[in-house]
């Protein structure tokens, strides 16, 4: 992914579009609960006034579906930018508007601007040409910084690159620089780590991590879909039945590839309809009928630390078991402490292993934690991401 960057481009006083992602959880008085996606920004943005450019940023928030919905307005970010880069961010009240077209014209170099929400209008969603080209209209250069939406193929992250030169920002830079060396050419031993709950949402990526891995470790809901292929019972845990020819698929083809695939020996089981009462350990392949797997046993975790002492590339995307509920957080949290301890690079998925991560108190400790839940997945099946494509390069 040989994408230029604003490094490799005259930004010095131009105008300039980023589209960032600012999509960040808030209470139900807008206060903004985790600014992390706001700080990532930052570096793009800081470069960009040292630069001295007037800066024009975009990006959505929440799920407006092509309609103003003041709970989604973008105001309560811009306060927020203010206070972390202790200067005055003006504020549009729409996106391609004449509010929003007026304030771009006017804005002088150094200065920031920031755009009501993208999503306000489904022609964002659409990739709807004439919007991208009246967004475009606004700036010289088009800068994405927003890895999590560049899976998709909308105006603000890939329409625009059809009229302005676009390049990427230095946050899209560092996913692709840790996404890319880890599939393309990880030091290895190269481990990866599956949790969630569903084969299905990650079929594509043990598919291509089976052509790149060393092991490849499975946990979480899914592993009870690959025992139920070894023909076990699996009781009330969560199971694809549909997709056994699948796993018993992907389980020869491990084999075939050399790759060292493993599964948990033993499950923390409890009720199904009761996840915080009684809980008990049991072989993988002991499950009683009516109780439900949630999480790996003791005996696992210990194999899987034991496996990823010798690894110098991990991945990991997905938690290993329920760890919003205590008592079936251990598995999650023993494997993300242990990576804190171990001395290789630690790439994971964002989303449910983020979150993980930061209960476990370890975030600060791995390599790279990806800002893109769909797009890294997404990047590493292979598939093409839009928002990459259309840049420079």
């Amino acid at each position: 992914m040989n994408k230029k960057t604003i490094k490799d481009i005259d930004v010095k006083g131009k105008k300039v579009l980023v589209r960032c992602d600012f999509n960040v959880p808030m209470d139900e008085n807008q206060n903004i609960r985790d600014n992390k996606r706001i700080v990532g920004a930052l570096p793009t943005i800081q470069y960009l006034l040292e630069n001295n450019c007037a800066i024009i940023l975009c990006s959505h928030l929440g799920r407006p579906k092509g309609e103003f919905k003041l709970e989604y307005s973008l105001k309560p970010v811009a306060k927020e930018l203010e206070k972390l880069l202790g200067k005055e961010v003006i504020v549009a009240n729409d996106v391609i508007g004449e509010d929003a077209k007026a304030k771009a014209k006017e804005l002088q170099k150094g200065q920031i601007l920031l755009l009501e929400n993208v999503r306000f209008h489904k022609e964002e969603t659409d990739n709807d040409k004439e919007f991208a080209k009246e967004l475009a209209s606004m700036a010289e250069i088009y800068v994405s910084d927003a890895f999590g939406t560049t899976h998709r193929a909308h105006a603000s992250t890939a329409g625009v690159a059809e009229f302005l030169p676009a390049v990427a920002g230095f946050l899209i830079e560092k996913e692709l620089k840790f996404l890319g060396n880890a599939i393309e050419n990880p030091e290895r031993p190269f481990v990866a780590i599956l949790g969630g709950a569903k084969v299905s949402d990650k079929i594509g990526v043990i598919d291509n991590l089976l052509e790149k891995v060393d092991t490849l470790i499975i946990g979480g809901g899914m592993a009870y879909t690959f025992f139920k292929a070894q023909g076990y019972e699996v009781g009330a845990s969560i199971c694809e039945v549909d997709k056994l020819d699948l796993a018993k698929a992907l389980m020869k083809k491990a084999e075939e590839k050399n790759v060292k695939l493993m599964l948990p020996v033993d499950t923390k089981i409890g009720n199904p309809d009761n996840p915080e009462g009684e809980s008990k350990t049991v072989k993988y392949n002991e499950i009683p009928e009516g109780w439900e797997g949630f999480d790996i046993g003791e005996e696992t975790i210990n194999l899987f630390i034991e496996e990823l002492k010798h690894a110098k590339t991990v991945f990991w995307n997905g938690p290993l078991g329920l760890f919003e509920v205590e008592q079936f957080a251990k598995g999650t949290n023993g494997i993300a402490k242990a990576l804190a301890d171990i001395e290789c690079i630690t790439i994971v998925g964002g989303g449910d292993s983020s979150a993980a991560l930061k209960k476990a108190g370890v975030e600060d400790k791995m390599t790279h934690i990806s800002t893109g839940g769909g797009a890294s997945l997404e990047f590493l099946e292979g598939k093409a991401l839009p928002g990459i494509e259309c840049l420079l390069s």
